[in-house]
């Protein structure tokens, strides 16, 4: 089974109920009837005007109450309510839905910023960030799995890559709280374990630099963040994948050689990254899937199919599972 289809199956397994914040889009409107045909779960559409909606009412005033210092008068609320995406995120708030998804037609900075106001970052966590999680068919990295001997060839491989789209340069702390929030999710969407390396141009103290001590104040905080979650760094990439590499770079390492989580140091060498995967590995890309949130409002590339939208729907499902 594929990335795509275990998503899938997970997903409609679990069920419940998804917005979709852009109904005037086609692709969205076309991902609404293939999640309800899948019998995945049930769906709302939005349309670009909410000021006839019933629910107008209780989102505004759930608005104002979240943000009363941004949103100082009903008034106000009310204009904010009215914007299919801040409604959606909104209506997650009120617990009216498990997941929302926009994007389709607006970038990235809206969607997050809708979901600091009606929804707020989840426990423990104040940076909001993404995460691509990388499918790369066994048959094409078939030496490396079988290395590694964690996949058949037949299976995907799926990697998380973070943070790959929304924070250009983290400090220490952010970069800890990226990985926390990259782990918590992994469980939910992948179903395995997080095994998490921070990334850097260094494998254990081969070179120095301000660059590498910022990687490594990252993983002490991350340790202390979520100490049972195995972590190391500084990493390289060939030392972070690959068991032989490990061995001689890294050798002890608790994650060296097997990490599934590549937290980057910033978002140049994320998106770099993840973008020539796609392309040159072939990878299947599923994101920028947002993290950090309190509740799975979901973010989509303004490219996005409408498979794609099923998909980040599907994972939109599994993030609102409780974590073990």
């Amino acid at each position: 089974m594929n990335f795509r289809e275990d998503l899938r199956k997970r997903a409609t397994a679990r069920g419940g109920h998804v917005v979709l914040a852009e109904g005037w889009d086609e692709r969205v409107r076309a991902a609404a009837d293939a999640i309800e045909g899948l019998g995945m779960a049930s769906v709302t559409v939005l349309d670009r005007t909410m000021a006839r909606d019933a629910r107008l009412p209780a989102v505004a005033d759930h608005l104002r109450a979240r943000r009363p210092d941004k949103v100082p008068s009903d008034a106000h609320a009310r204009e904010l309510a009215e914007d299919p995406i801040r409604f959606a995120a909104a209506l997650l708030g009120l617990g009216q839905a498990d997941a929302a998804v926009a994007g389709a037609t607006c970038p990235t900075a809206d969607v997050v910023r809708a979901g600091l106001l009606a929804l707020g970052p989840a426990e423990g966590i104040r940076t909001v960030s993404s995460a691509f999680y990388m499918a790369i068919r066994g048959d094409r990295i078939g030496a490396l799995l079988d290395e590694r001997g964690d996949a058949r060839l037949t299976e995907d491989a799926v990697f998380t890559f973070t943070d790959a789209g929304v924070v250009p340069d983290p400090t220490s702390d952010q970069l800890a709280e990226i990985a926390v929030a990259a782990a918590r999710d992994r469980r939910r969407i992948v179903g395995d374990e997080p095994l998490v390396a921070f990334l850097s141009y260094s494998t254990k103290g081969s070179a120095d630099g301000e660059r590498v001590e910022h990687v490594r104040a990252g993983l002490e905080r991350f340790r202390q963040l979520a100490p049972e979650i195995p972590s190391d760094g500084e990493l390289q990439g060939d030392a972070a994948l690959v068991p032989g590499v490990a061995d001689g770079k890294a050798p002890g390492s608790p994650v060296a050689g097997r990490a599934n989580v590549l937290v980057f140091p910033d978002l140049d060498s994320g998106n770099i990254a993840y973008k020539l995967v796609q392309r040159l590995g072939n990878a299947r890309a599923a994101g920028p899937i947002l993290q950090g949130l309190a509740r799975p409002l979901m973010d989509l590339s303004r490219g996005a199919t409408a498979d794609d939208i099923v998909d980040v729907a599907a994972i939109g499902l599994l993030k609102a599972v409780p974590p073990a």
